[in-house]
């Protein structure tokens, strides 16, 4: 179900240099599930290798690289003392290798092959389910990196059964991602967590008029537990002003949420439905200090798809560093 790392992988990933220690060489690289019960809240940081639910949604495919392209850059961050690796765990990553070979096999010429493509991701929900709540039953926080925003029921499904009660979730997002239950793909993850009774409340951030149908914003519009700001509302603001608002979304979740970024959600950056208009990467990192709250559950990173010049990973390291680091 998981991939664990031998130590002797991880030292290959970091670039060794004289005079400098690495954030790898400091965290702890856990071997077992087991593992977890010795230590004391951790950040548990993993990668889901899969883009099945991005093919079924009629995305770009490549999330299934961006955990690794994410590791090697997180792992050559500088050890100082901004950043200490201190609480700081990689679990690994969810095994999805045989579902994504039999995903990649598949022909998606008629309905039906999405439906199979479906069904791939309901493996990868349960694999997922059981990761998260081992790592919450241990008292740890889970963070989770790369595959598609499928991936969102996994997450909040694994805090539901370890809490024992339905979660809160703020997603900084270019969709909804509130598309019909007929089949599991990237695009309806929080539609299949509110059907299912695992989700309370729901806030979007930055969604966009272009790629919001009419039926969802209606359902939107008479649901009193989703609401959300249009990017469109927020376009002209200050990155201060873009905290205000976001600290408002915060509120409306603010008791036992997860953190959920779409990477779709910045402006030209290598990701599903990548595009032009959206968030910088610079507006993203700020958000992450706000959303930091004791009473936040996860944070899932997801839709980016790897790059070859490693600027992908590297930006995500970013948003992981600034997020686990403790300055507010």
């Amino acid at each position: 179900m998981i991939h664990f790392y031998e130590k002797q992988e991880i030292d290959t990933l970091i670039n060794h240099r004289k005079g400098e220690v690495k954030l790898g060489e400091k965290i702890k690289i856990i071997k077992s599930l087991d593992e977890l019960e010795e230590l004391e809240d951790y950040h548990i940081i993993f990668g889901i290798p899969e883009d099945i639910g991005i093919r079924g949604n009629y995305g770009v495919p490549g999330a299934k690289n961006t955990w690794h392209e994410f590791l090697k850059a997180f792992l050559n961050i500088q050890h100082n003392e901004y950043n200490t690796g201190e609480k700081i765990a990689i679990l690994g990553y969810i095994d999805c290798e045989q579902e994504q070979a039999r995903a990649e096999k598949i022909n998606l010429d008629n309905e039906e092959a999405y439906y199979q493509l479906g069904k791939l991701v309901e493996i990868i929900d349960s694999k997922l389910t059981e990761t998260v709540k081992k790592i919450k039953d241990e008292g740890h926080f889970p963070i989770a990196i790369g595959g598609g925003h499928n991936n969102a029921l996994g997450m909040i499904q694994g805090c539901f059964l370890a809490n024992e009660k339905m979660i809160n979730v703020l997603n900084i997002d270019a969709h909804t991602d509130l598309r019909t239950t007929d089949y599991r793909h990237s695009g309806n993850g929080f539609s299949y967590a509110i059907e299912k009774g695992l989700l309370k409340y729901y806030y979007l951030f930055g969604i966009h008029k272009n790629y919001t149908p009419q039926y969802i914003l209606q359902q939107m519009e008479q649901a009193k537990n989703i609401d959300y700001y249009l990017f469109e509302d927020l376009v002209h603001l200050s990155t201060m002003d873009l905290l205000v608002k976001l600290k408002t979304a915060v509120n409306f979740v603010k008791n036992d949420f997860g953190l959920e970024i779409d990477c779709d959600a910045i402006a030209n950056f290598s990701a599903s439905a990548k595009t032009p208009s959206g968030f910088d990467l610079n507006n993203v990192r700020s958000f992450m200090k706000l959303a930091r709250k004791e009473n936040l559950q996860y944070l899932h990173i997801c839709e980016a798809y790897a790059s070859k010049d490693g600027q992908v990973g590297k930006s995500l390291s970013y948003l992981v560093s600034d997020f686990i680091r403790r300055e507010i």
